[in-house]
């Protein structure tokens, strides 16, 4: 499951949510590493991955989130996996849920 949007937040701001979201929502949802690389013009593109365990999927998600203002504002990509079982890798809606914690904190900002 994928998402993209645009947001009101500065990028650091939008660091600050996806974190509180993810991992001061969940006794299970944590940071397992992130990334900054710096542009020209004051951009940046922050690559942040999260790790959290979905019951109903059996295991552990992750979802990796792309923060970048290179356009002059700032954007938000988010890519979730991991979740399924199996040949077919049904997660039974986990990806989207993990997504959905993502667009639901930023839903306030979306532009």
């Amino acid at each position: 499951m994928a998402d993209s949007r645009y947001v009101s937040l500065s990028l650091d701001e939008t660091v600050q949510a996806i974190d509180n979201a993810i991992m001061g929502g969940s006794i299970t949802g944590q940071r397992i590493d992130s990334y900054v690389l710096h542009a020209p013009n004051q951009t940046a593109c922050i690559v942040l991955v999260y790790e959290k365990h979905y019951y109903r999927a059996g295991n552990r998600l992750t979802l990796t989130a792309t923060v970048d203002n290179f356009e002059g504002r700032t954007r938000v990509v988010c890519v979730s996996g991991g979740g399924g079982e199996g040949l077919f890798r049904f997660d039974w809606g986990a990806s989207e849920s993990f997504v959905g914690v993502v667009r639901e904190a930023l839903a306030p900002y979306a532009l």
